[in-house]
């Protein structure tokens, strides 16, 4: 499975500092993660509701292999409304995972549309846009070593 390593910066807060490592998920695992925030109608069999905040939460903390020795990171604190982690490592850790387990521009679509979130939509949609013209993200890339190491 591939893996992907990062090492954050303090821009997140002293907290979050520190080496990570997220490793590709099973299409198992993928699909039991999508299954159990998902309500499907009976009757239809159409999808009611879905919690994409969860599903991309559980995602990451399936992914997740390694991180700083203090555990900074938790399933609840990406769960967490209140505590959770900052936006922009949310997003970054986003990226990553979705990456790494091929998630793809039209699951996102559909699974944010299930949770009412249009906004998000939009963002990624744009965000695509930008990297199909070759753009680069100047914010991740100065917060961010990468190192990929594919073993597929």
């Amino acid at each position: 499975m591939r893996t992907e390593a990062i090492d954050v910066g303090e821009r997140f807060g002293e907290e979050y500092a520190g080496h990570y490592v997220f490793q590709e998920i099973s299409w198992a695992k993928r699909s039991r993660i999508i299954q159990k925030y998902t309500k499907y109608s009976q009757i239809t069999g159409q999808v009611v509701k879905s919690d994409y905040v969860a599903i991309q939460a559980e995602t990451i903390w399936a992914s997740l292999k390694e991180q700083p020795p203090h555990k900074p990171v938790s399933l609840e604190k990406l769960l967490s409304e209140e505590d959770g982690i900052p936006i922009g490592l949310g997003e970054l850790f986003s990226q990553i995972v979705n990456k790494l387990n091929n998630v793809g521009l039209e699951e996102t679509r559909f699974l944010s549309e299930q949770s009412g979130d249009k906004n998000r939509i939009q963002q990624l949609q744009s965000s695509e846009s930008v990297k199909n013209l070759g753009g680069h993200s100047k914010s991740l890339e100065g917060n961010r070593r990468r190192k990929s190491r594919g073993s597929s």
